[in-house]
């Protein structure tokens, strides 16, 4: 254990070694363990995401019509204090929090674009906003940053086969200038995937759940996790966070070619949180 472990993830580690021993003893026990582990600790690395989420839907639900405070601010607020939070209780470094900064002010310049283009709208006023795009809108960048940089930590994730550095900065760069030019040029998207699998095709991840180390090929694992946040995608919209221009006369499940966009932005976040945590090789077996 490092100096700075974190102190509730050094909690947690040592309440697990006491159940770890119960798991031992019998084979269903410690595999259906580790599947649980796999499933609290990606609840526990998208902590942010989780709970700027249950605000979002808690604020849909039951948030006052008469209120002094606009919907939409209270979630900036909350979603400020949130990332307050994580820094606090160090959950988050700040060495991390400055990339995840990046991701944010990033995911604001396209949402100022995108709603100027009717991509999308935010359906509610609010005070705190720029244009038409409200402040807690960034912070859903930010808690996919923060999603990619501390599963990196609680999964002690390692890569073989991850490609250069310098050719995964061309990528992204080319995925983000193709969200705004393709309005106006022809959208590459298929040429930027076909990009993505002959640069992250060969790579491997590994992990562990529990103790076990384990793999998974590097884009079926993006591959998952675009898929999840395209579940929350369908929360938020629901929740009238945002909502896109075939769900003005109500509620519709979001298209799966946005699953399409949020893998791509997946790859912005990864290149991203790879300027102050590099990706690092895993050790060859024995």
């Amino acid at each position: 254990m490092t100096s700075n472990r974190l102190p509730l993830e050094a909690l947690g580690r040592a309440s697990l070694a006491r159940v770890q021993v119960w798991a031992d003893r019998r084979a269903w026990t410690r595999y259906g363990f580790e599947l649980l582990m796999f499933g609290l600790k990606q609840g526990w690395a998208c902590l942010f995401g989780a709970l700027l989420l249950a605000l979002i839907l808690a604020t849909f639900l039951w948030w006052p019509e008469n209120a002094p405070l606009a919907r939409y601010d209270f979630l900036a607020l909350g979603a400020l204090a949130i990332q307050v939070a994580m820094l606090a209780f160090r959950l988050e470094s700040w060495e991390e929090a400055r990339v995840i900064f990046l991701f944010h002010l990033a995911g604001t310049v396209m949402e100022l674009f995108k709603t100027h283009h009717g991509s999308w709208i935010y359906p509610e006023a609010s005070v705190l906003r720029i244009g038409d795009v409200p402040l807690f809108s960034g912070f859903m960048y930010a808690a996919v940053g923060s999603y990619i940089a501390r599963v990196q930590r609680i999964f002690d994730i390692r890569v073989r086969h991850y490609p250069p550095l310098w050719t995964t900065w061309l990528l992204a760069s080319a995925i983000y200038v193709n969200f705004f030019a393709h309005h106006w040029l022809p959208d590459v998207r298929l040429a930027l995937f076909a990009a993505t699998a002959l640069l992250f095709g060969r790579g491997w991840f590994y992990f562990t759940p529990d103790r076990r180390r384990r793999s998974m090929p590097l884009l079926l694992g993006y591959g998952l996790v675009a898929l999840f946040i395209w579940f929350a995608e369908n929360i938020g919209t629901f929740a009238r966070a945002w909502t896109y221009p075939d769900q003005a006369d109500g509620w519709s499940p979001v298209s799966l070619g946005k699953l399409g966009a949020w893998f791509l932005l997946m790859i912005i976040s990864i290149v991203l949180v790879s300027l102050v945590r590099k990706p690092e090789p895993e050790p060859a077996a024995g």
